[in-house]
């Protein structure tokens, strides 16, 4: 079954349900006697509100109530480090511009917004401190248990300091990085339907990891966490804007509480760019040291990024780009983080690699141009087969022939090393490329089968499926390790009551599904033949369990016909056999580091005469391991580097003085349209990684997007000899 199913080209299973609209996302559940809310957002960047003037929207029809600092809902803060630090509506200070500071609940949702366009505030103002350069002097390490150190120097012997190595270096690059603030801007804006029965709640809402979803709701809520529900069996996007749960989620619970009735709350677009959290800014400078020939001697890599008061994300872009991707005898990495008066920040796809890689694979085209040395050679120089500073080799590392290929089958040699060496009409023609990598870890994660009477099997776990093709995996797993037809198999997913599943985070999902699915499969198997044998009206009743063996379905000892599994259930009067398996989390073995690889080669055609930029070709050939669903593989890496085009040439949001983020709606923040991209050739490896799991499969989700940039970038210099650092790449930083 593995030969015929793992690996090719299988059609989403839930895909039928989405476009005929039959799939029910958060906000489309609609429910008897329900309210709708609709929040009022703060418009300065910090203070206090003096006065909320709420008695016109509370006479407004179909008004049923108003919440604020003033007459709040019973909240308490989330649990540290799963989102802001503070419970919304509980006082009056104003932390950021886009704060919530009034919940309006009424009949309908229109009943709602006019109600909250209603309401009058009054605010003390304060300055608030919004600008990362004016912050960088008061940046700090960040401090995180269990994080890699945000500080860390390695120096060969002899050598006392980074300045000394970089002094013996023939040749030395320094560069500085930044780029502004990033959106997820997920399909489906953030939305909860929340509805208690006995005590008990059940949110509807959008989330990537739903037990941990309904722990911190508990929290939130004052309940305890066996007494909360999180359904969201379709998520329409994630990008790490739902790993956590936003004050909208909490309000509509404790709306729901306090009226007695279930309660809607969806966030608008603009209300989105704030309330949830985003990528934040980041200033990032690169200095690299070589010998004549290539050689790194020394890579420096210090960051500043943005840390809301509030809370947030701390971004660590160096920690899995600088510090592992290239062989160098010394190495320093520096990651600080800013405290600013700005909106909550969080984890947006690759949230450390992305920026990180931006840096070093620019600052490495940059080191080859000033060698005149082909980019790919540069690197291939370099390669590491170790991580730098110790002897722990990677599980699998197939880096080498990622750049192989992709130069081949882009025609890299091709290239005119000479910016501006290749015109066609208007058009100034470029190439570049990048490397692109990210870490493979693991999480727990629990799965259950169950085998039923008509035949059919269910397979079931908490894990979110956000688009990314999560249950026609899971169904591909459980019927490779059963020997069944997919047909047959009904996949359960995102439900917080079901076995804690792998969250959707990380590029992590389905290569830790895999080893627990497998284990639960097993044990659902010895269920069944525990039945074959101990119960009177089966044929294999008496029989041993080793002398019992499953297989395609049926259960077969010698000297007995072979019975299928739904004939022994419905003999044995038995519903079903099954059971639930697990598979422990990790994120290396004491001896390997765990990560995923690949290249990208890049070209461009930039206006001579406007300076627009577009993407003209683009190959990224990646080391994942092994491949469950060659579909879904590609839509996730097409996706991931569309993430890295709209990164380069699209994607930012200015933050004014007053701490209004500037692009806070879909007119003004850019993210690319099917325009933007041409056919992207995408193409993977087939190298499982057995000591990751002994399934072998990696994390696919993220590495599209690491390096994606870069390798536009390095494109746009060979095109216009014009080096970009401040992203994004926009026509007014070429005409020059």
């Amino acid at each position: 079954m593995s030969g015929e199913l793992i690996g090719s080209e299988t059609a989403r299973i839930d895909g039928p349900a989405k476009v005929t609209g039959q799939a029910q996302y958060s906000a489309d559940h609609t429910l008897a006697n329900m309210a709708y809310g609709y929040v009022v957002l703060s418009t300065i960047g910090r203070g206090t509100l003096r006065e909320l003037d709420t008695a016109a929207a509370r006479r407004a029809p179909g008004v049923v109530a108003v919440y604020s600092p003033f007459d709040p809902l019973r909240l308490n803060p989330p649990p540290q480090g799963f989102g802001e630090n503070f419970a919304a509506l509980q006082d009056r200070r104003v932390r950021y511009h886009g704060q919530i500071i009034a919940l309006v609940l009424a009949d309908s949702f229109e009943q709602a917004r006019d109600g909250a366009a209603l309401v009058v505030a009054r605010y003390d103002s304060d300055t608030p401190n919004v600008s990362l350069p004016a912050g960088m002097p008061g940046a700090n390490p960040p401090t995180r248990q269990g994080a890699s150190p945000a500080r860390s120097t390695v120096l060969a012997a002899g050598v006392d300091s980074l300045k000394t190595a970089l002094s013996a270096s023939t040749a030395t690059v320094e560069a500085t990085f930044t780029q502004g603030a990033q959106h997820h801007v997920a399909m489906e804006p953030h939305a909860t339907v929340a509805v208690w029965r006995d005590g008990r709640l059940t949110a509807y809402t959008g989330s990537q990891m739903p037990p941990v979803h309904a722990m911190s709701l508990a929290v939130q809520l004052g309940i305890e966490p066996a007494r909360v529900r999180v359904v969201c069996p379709y998520v329409g996007g994630g990008f790490g804007s739902r790993v956590v749960s936003w004050s909208e989620a909490a309000l509509a619970a404790a709306a729901a509480r306090e009226l007695d009735r279930p309660v809607k709350l969806v966030l608008t677009r603009e209300q989105v760019f704030t309330a949830v959290g985003h990528r934040g800014a980041i200033t990032q400078t690169v200095t690299l040291g070589a010998s004549a020939d290539g050689v790194l001697n020394a890579v420096s890599h210090e960051s500043d990024a943005v840390m809301p008061a509030v809370g947030g994300w701390p971004m660590l872009p160096a920690q899995d780009v600088s510090a592992v991707l290239y062989k160098t005898p010394n190495l320093a990495v520096d990651q600080r983080l800013v405290p600013l008066d700005v909106p909550p920040t969080w984890a947006m796809r690759a949230p450390n690699e992305a920026p990180g890689a931006f840096a070093l694979e620019t600052a490495m085209d940059e080191l080859a141009v000033s060698l005149d040395m082909d980019p790919l050679q540069l690197r291939l120089r370099n390669y590491a087969t170790a991580v730098p500073g110790t002897t722990r080799p990677w599980s699998s590392k197939h880096l080498r022939e990622c750049y192989e290929v992709g130069a081949e089958r882009f025609g890299w040699s091709k290239r005119r090393a000479r910016p501006r060496g290749r015109t066609e009409g208007q058009w100034l023609v470029g190439t570049g490329m990048a490397t692109a990598i990210y870490p493979a870890g693991r999480h727990p994660a629990g799965a259950r089968i169950r085998f039923h009477d008509d035949g059919t099997v269910t397979v079931a776990t908490s894990t979110s499926d956000l688009g990314t093709g999560a249950t026609t995996a899971v169904a591909m797993l459980a019927a490779d390790a059963l020997q069944l037809p997919m047909r047959r198999i009904k996949a359960e997913l995102g439900d917080s009551a079901l076995p804690n599943g792998a969250p959707a985070v990380g590029s992590a999902a389905t290569g830790s599904l895999a080893p627990a699915i497998r284990a639960a499969a097993q044990a659902a198997i010895q269920a069944l033949v525990n039945t074959a044998i101990t119960h009177p009206d089966s044929p294999l009743h008496g029989r041993q369990a080793d002398e019992v063996l499953y297989r395609n379905g049926y259960l077969r000892a010698d000297g007995s016909d072979a019975i299928s599994f739904s004939a022994l259930l419905t003999l044995t009067r038995t519903s079903g056999a099954e059971a639930v398996g697990n598979a422990e989390g990790r994120t290396g073995d004491g001896e390997h580091a765990f990560h995923s690889f690949g290249a990208h080669f890049c070209e461009v055609r930039v206006n001579r005469f406007t300076g627009e930029p577009r993407v003209s070709r683009f190959t990224t050939v990646v080391d994942v391991g092994r491949v469950v669903n060659a579909k879904t593989t590609r839509s996730q890496l097409v996706g991931g580097i569309i993430f890295g085009i709209g990164h380069a040439l699209l994607e930012t949001n200015p933050m004014e003085a007053s701490g209004r983020l500037a692009a806070g709606n879909l007119g003004e923040y850019l993210v690319p349209v099917n325009a933007d991209i041409p056919d992207l050739d995408v193409h993977w490896l087939d190298h499982p990684d057995t000591v990751y799991s002994p399934f072998g499969a990696r994390g696919v989700g993220e590495l599209g997007t690491v390096g994606s940039a870069a390798a536009i970038g390095n494109a746009v210099y060979n095109a216009t000899g014009i080096r970009i650092r401040d992203l994004p790449i926009t026509l007014d930083k070429l005409l020059v």
